[in-house]
């Protein structure tokens, strides 16, 4: 079920709660502005894939740009259904470690997405982020549409007319193909093992250079 799905069906939930606050009594014009408000809010939420080292990175970093509504670890690219993450780490499944971002249009745009995306990991070394190295650990884009796809090639141009690194990106751009969660202890991993080493060595350093960079688009600056 997609993450729209998801809200729309929350409308139904929102409005029985509603119904039962009001003791079974509720203005219909009431619950026809609650379906409208629901509906523009899940319309105006969109899904960024990307894959740019260990996706515990790129989740830590993401769930903390305001904006930003949900992130989702797992894997994509590859040839093999439902792989599981021992198998993702031989290299032989063809996947990528990638995060779901959904984010709301409304307060945060693609291109802000990308900036940061970029900003945070190396998109000139191929299949490797620092010590990660394998097709796993690919940069990639995985676009959903049309429009993020020009987004995202365009962005690219402009880094390399820029010259902002020395070598040349070779961020990989894709139609996003078959995608599949991540286990569950992959999920907020960060958050959920701060002390854990490679938490400590790569990840935080990572995120301290993030808030300090993107200060003004912190969630916690927007409270």
């Amino acid at each position: 079920m997609s993450h729209r799905t998801l809200w729309i069906a929350d409308i139904s939930l929102l409005v029985g709660a509603l119904i039962v606050s009001a003791g079974g009594m509720v203005n219909p014009q009431e619950v026809q502005a609650v379906e409208k408000e629901t509906q523009e809010s899940a319309a105006a939420h969109s899904t960024a894939t990307f894959g740019g080292g260990c996706f515990w990175c790129v989740e830590a970093v993401f769930e903390e740009l305001a904006g930003v509504v949900s992130v989702e670890s797992g894997y994509a690219g590859g040839n093999v259904d439902n792989p599981s993450y021992e198998a993702v780490c031989t290299g032989t499944t063809g996947h990528a470690e990638v995060c779901q971002i959904q984010f709301d249009e409304t307060q945060i745009s693609f291109e802000e997405i990308l900036s940061v995306f970029f900003e945070t990991h190396d998109p000139t070394t191929l299949n490797q982020q620092g010590a990660d190295r394998g097709t796993q650990y690919r940069s990639v884009i995985f676009y959903g549409d049309e429009q993020q796809k020009e987004a995202a090639e365009k962005f690219i141009s402009q880094l390399e007319k820029d010259e902002v690194w020395e070598s040349s990106i070779v961020t990989e751009v894709s139609p996003l193909p078959k995608y599949f969660p991540a286990e569950k202890y992959h999920q907020d991993y960060f958050k959920q093992n701060p002390f854990q080493g490679y938490c400590r060595a790569v990840i935080n350093p990572k995120v301290k250079k993030f808030r300090k960079a993107f200060r003004d688009k912190l969630k916690s600056n927007k409270d």
